[in-house]
């Protein structure tokens, strides 16, 4: 046995203690001829030269993926066992990396190690750090190589290219829904398990994501901190800042493949496709009607339950739907947005101008099922109908 006479650290291969020795010393004698790195141990050099060369000597059996590190190998094959050996304590949770539990381990403590010297904002890890950099320097090292879409960071880039090639190798075993990277299967999983482990702690209200609950967070503090160079405009989370971003530069990355219609946002382009399959997956649990967009749904229960949760603050009048309260508000302030390019008259509503417009076209779309007489307006129409039941009674 070969021991150290510094902190007494046993070996038993002598050119082990001596690679050991070094960190006393902090001495590097492996150089990176390439890049000037220094490392303690020749294998770890060896391994640092592949990200010059580009060498990846171990394959995966499964998917053929490459590494340039063994213990990169092991961490990725537990993707297709589903292995996770690394436990919390706290919460009983398993990750498939060391790295990952302890990462997660600050949710329980609420240790954030990592500041940022900017503005002052914690972190749970360096990585995390490093991409909140990139917010305020505007760097995205990243670019793919398909549509030139530049990124933060890498692992973004990476999934970002899954949209080209139409991989999805994350798959919940619950429900058999894929997914293409392996955090969306994490929070998908949440759907089943029902777990929501971010609080907020001013009114207790929980969350399945961590960003939800930072976005929530800004509703109580007011902090908008994504503002729009080009209007002033300030946004909560990046995300809507993003897709506000388009109005400006026209972008339309997401595209119907069944009639080529383009979409700033790609749940508008899922809702979209709906008009051609029929789909309609949101259903009414008390009387059973469909919906083919959730917020279709959420108003629509309303009408059950007699919710009105959007009030008038002038009048207090309540509604069901935040556009018929925006429709509302213009009694108040006389507002009259929409206007008859024909005549110049103004109307509150453009249900209201639309029917205007027939008094210049002449069209009378309200028609007697009894006796064909059109008219212009459905209250004529109307008030026809009930003089028809007066002289008939």
């Amino acid at each position: 046995m070969y021991r150290c006479s510094d902190c007494g650290e046993s070996f038993t291969k002598s050119h082990h203690l001596k690679d050991h020795k070094w960190i006393h010393t902090g001495e590097k004698p492996y150089v990176c001829s390439q890049c000037g790195k220094s490392f303690i141990r020749q294998s770890n050099l060896q391994i640092h030269e592949r990200i010059h060369t580009g060498e990846k000597p171990y394959h995966c059996s499964q998917c053929g993926k490459s590494f340039s590190q063994e213990s990169n190998l092991k961490q990725h094959k537990r993707i297709h066992t589903g292995e996770k050996p690394y436990q919390c304590s706290q919460c009983g949770k398993s990750f498939s990396q060391e790295s990952n539990l302890k990462q997660h381990k600050r949710i329980h403590t609420g240790e954030k190690p990592y500041h940022c010297s900017q503005c002052g904002k914690s972190f749970t890890s360096r990585s995390h750090l490093q991409q909140h950099n990139r917010i305020h320097t505007g760097e995205k090292p990243y670019h793919c190589s398909q549509c030139g879409k530049s990124f933060t960071y890498q692992s973004a880039l990476q999934i970002h290219e899954r949209i080209h090639t139409g991989e999805k190798p994350y798959c919940c075993s619950q429900c058999g829904k894929s997914l293409t990277c392996q955090r969306h299967l994490q929070i998908h999983e949440r759907i089943h398990t029902g777990e929501k482990p971010y609080h907020c702690s001013q009114c207790g209200k929980s969350f399945t994501r961590q960003h939800t609950l930072q976005q929530h967070k800004r509703i109580h503090t007011g902090e908008k901190p994504y503002h729009c160079s080009q209007c002033g405009k300030s946004f909560t989370c990046q995300r809507n800042f993003q897709v506000h971003k388009r109005i400006h530069t026209g972008e339309k990355p997401y595209h119907c493949s069944q009639c080529g219609k383009s979409f700033t946002r790609q749940s508008y382009l899922k809702q979209h496709k709906r008009i051609h399959t029929g789909e309609k997956p949101y259903r009414c649990l008390q009387c059973g009607k469909s919906f083919s967009q959730e917020s279709n749904l959420k108003q629509h229960d309303r009408i059950h339950t007699g919710e009105k949760p959007y009030h008038c603050l002038q009048c207090g009048k309540s509604f069901s739907q935040e556009s018929n309260l925006k429709q509302h508000k213009r009694i108040h302030t006389g507002e009259k947005p929409y206007h008859c390019t024909q005549c110049g008259k103004s109307f509150r509503d453009q249900s209201a101008l639309y029917s205007h417009q027939q008094c210049h076209t002449g069209q009378k779309l309200y028609v007697c099922g009894q006796c064909g007489r059109g008219y212009i307006h459905s209250s004529s129409l109307r008030t026809h109908k009930c003089s028809n039941k007066t002289v008939n009674s």
